[in-house]
């Protein structure tokens, strides 16, 4: 475990475990590099060098009031890989993790980056637009925000305890420590960093990022995600790629890497070996 200090002087904190290729873990929102425990695990017995970031704002790194948005976000992992040193690296992102490494991939300096994993990810975009009929209203995320502000500690119980795990299914098994667990790293993590983050995974337009990342890409998403609803996002992330793969997992829901990672991490494993 490290911190880096970035330009603008915000400390991001990272797990790096072993050797060998490095697999790089981003995360969601409001949660922390501990979201990967399973993932981290998994590759690092099977050979891998594992790291996984808190996000700024998010988890150990830094409160910061400012630069919680996309840019910013893919400038920090830009830092990070420089600072490790990282080549032909294969960088997974779940939900807005995704959405960072769209953005950090597209942009990445070359031979950096081997392979992308996309994980119930939020591009191409989720806000409703005009070019974009199928998203979410603004009403949405403006409920979000209202309910962050309001009472963050029982909205990151709701969230876990409802629609994220898809424990609000009817037969679903549920987990309480996992909910716990995804309260707890959202509370480590800064409020105002978290509220600006909504804005960020919400209304970013990945479409560009997309277009231009060369490398190979598994697009991987449950179709019953109820925070990042699947005709609008992976169906449509895959026709942008040049080079993409789709593969969908009938009534997964969005956090399916906790809830099904005995399934997700073979295929993660078969698409980096491949």
């Amino acid at each position: 475990m490290g911190t880096i200090t970035t330009k603008d002087g915000t400390e991001i904190f990272y797990k790096d475990w072993g050797t060998g290729q490095p697999i790089v873990f981003h995360h969601g929102w409001p949660l922390s590099a501990d979201d990967w425990d399973n993932q981290m695990m998994f590759f690092l017995n099977q050979g891998y060098r594992v790291i996984a970031h808190d996000r700024r704002g998010h988890g150990r790194s830094s409160q910061t009031a400012t630069g919680n948005e996309m840019d910013t976000y893919a400038a920090d992992v830009a830092e990070l890989t420089d600072k490790l040193d990282l080549k032909d690296a294969v960088h997974i992102g779940h939900s807005t993790g995704g959405g960072e490494v769209a953005r950090y991939v597209a942009r990445a300096k070359k031979g950096r980056v081997a392979k992308v994993v996309l994980v119930s990810a939020v591009p191409p975009i989720m806000l409703k637009t005009e070019n974009n009929p199928g998203g979410l209203p603004l009403e949405v995320f403006d409920g979000f925000r209202a309910a962050l502000v309001a009472n963050r500690a029982q909205f990151y119980v709701d969230v876990p305890a409802g629609p994220f795990y898809g424990f609000n299914r009817p037969g679903a098994k549920v987990y309480q420590g996992v909910i716990d667990n995804w309260w707890r790293q959202g509370m480590i993590g800064g409020a105002k960093a978290h509220y600006d983050c909504i804005k960020a995974f919400s209304e970013t337009d990945f479409t560009e990022d997309l277009k231009a990342i060369d490398v190979p890409v598994l697009v991987l998403h449950g179709d019953d995600d109820q925070i990042v609803p699947y005709a609008d996002s992976a169906p449509l992330t895959v026709k942008l790629l040049k080079n993409g793969t789709l593969k969908t997992y009938p009534g997964f829901p969005h956090g399916m890497l906790t809830t099904h990672a005995d399934v997700i991490n073979p295929d993660l494993l078969a698409f980096i070996k491949s």
